[in-house]
């Protein structure tokens, strides 16, 4: 028995080299990257991550899905609504006279419903003809209209209601427990009040985006952003959409990672350390700290003489986890849409790997009493 075990042992050995040379992988070794930028007609440039280089790449030009979006710093405006083409009157008119051209002595009020602001900003009134009441308060355009009636019926007395049209209203379109359109009840309502209106946003979303859709402009910021700045709590108009979306960015992790698959953003800025975070960290039985990769692609006008950019478009960036220094630039170096995070592998795992099989094929001997 003891020559079988002595054999198998011989055999084990002898076989270790070649499996570690065969084994799959399911992650590069970072010495093979480190070797090929190293040669002449290397297709990518290699940087190290270190405190030294932070602010030469903060500098460079962004990639990936990188949409800034100008915003509107929050304001101040009427407490008072303004009438607009396609708002919505009700007058009442009260007359207690005997002779009156509007009422009758059995009925003393006369209501006209519906009356609409036209295109051109004005309603039309009997005895009275077209008044033009675009951009009044409804407080002035009263006024306006009981001086009109005075001069026909001047014991009249007015009441006028509203009820806002589209040029008063905005759409909350989706990201809110109940998307709809939304009268403004004055002209200091603003994108909080609007967003409470509908529900709140919906706890679902990841990193919730807010685009404001004004006339032939596209505004954008984000919810975390709003929240922790009241000046982006800008003011709205009739006909703004508001959309709030989901963060669209997302990057891609792959070997030793706690998982390989596309991560959405959870916050406007990632960090590398947040990025080994969100994939679940790397895997202390095979990935070598000191192998953390970046893999990023920049558009060729990165490359443009006079510009602070990279010196080829594909660029390698290296991160050490195990040195302090590493772990600091490691928090400040920013992860940008698209990025590809790969936690290589230890080379010595693919050895370990080996030595594992041995150790378990020698412990199912044991197990059955061979030993």
């Amino acid at each position: 028995m003891r020559t079988l075990i002595f054999m198998l042992s011989a055999i084990g050995l002898a076989l270790l080299p070649v499996a570690c040379s065969r084994l799959p992988s399911g992650a590069p070794v970072s010495e093979e990257i480190l070797a090929q930028s190293a040669e002449v007609d290397a297709s990518f440039a290699l940087y190290a991550v270190n405190r030294a280089f932070l602010p030469t790449v903060a500098h460079w030009p962004a990639t990936g899905k990188q949409e800034r979006l100008a915003w509107i710093q929050a304001s101040r405006g009427s407490k008072s609504q303004i009438l607009q083409p396609g708002d919505t009157l009700t007058l009442r008119i009260w007359d207690s006279s005997d002779n009156s051209l509007l009422t009758s002595p059995e009925q003393k009020m006369v209501q006209l419903q519906d009356v609409r602001v036209a295109v051109n900003g004005t309603i039309f009134m009997p005895y009275v003809g077209n008044v033009n009441v675009l951009g009044l308060t409804p407080d002035l355009a009263r006024e306006q209209l009981q001086d009109k009636l005075e001069s026909i019926v001047p014991s009249a007395q007015l009441q006028l209601d509203m009820k806002e049209g589209r040029n008063n209203s905005v759409d909350l379109v989706s990201g809110v427990a109940n998307p709809g359109t939304y009268p403004m009840p004055d002209r200091n309502y603003s994108l909080m009040g609007i967003i409470s209106a509908g529900g709140g946003i919906s706890s679902a979303l990841n990193n919730p985006q807010i685009r404001l859709v004004r006339g032939q402009n596209i505004y954008g910021t984000s919810v975390d952003a709003l929240l922790n700045n009241p000046r982006l709590d800008t003011l709205l108009r009739g006909g703004d959409q508001i959309f709030v979306e989901e963060d669209e960015r997302y990057f891609l992790s792959f070997g030793a990672t706690g998982t390989e698959d596309l991560h959405i953003f959870t916050k406007d800025n990632l960090s590398a350390m947040d990025a080994v975070s969100i994939t679940g960290g790397i895997q202390d039985s095979r990935a070598d700290p000191q192998g953390l990769l970046v893999l990023r692609e920049y558009a060729p006008e990165a490359l443009a003489p006079g510009l602070r950019g990279p010196r080829h478009q594909r660029v390698v960036f290296t991160l050490d986890l195990t040195s302090a220094d590493g772990l600091f630039s490691a928090r400040k170096f920013q992860i940008n849409p698209d990025d590809l995070v790969i936690a290589t592998e230890s080379p010595i795992n693919d050895a370990l790997t080996v030595s594992n099989i041995i150790g378990n094929f020698f412990g199912v001997f044991s197990r059955a009493g061979v030993l």
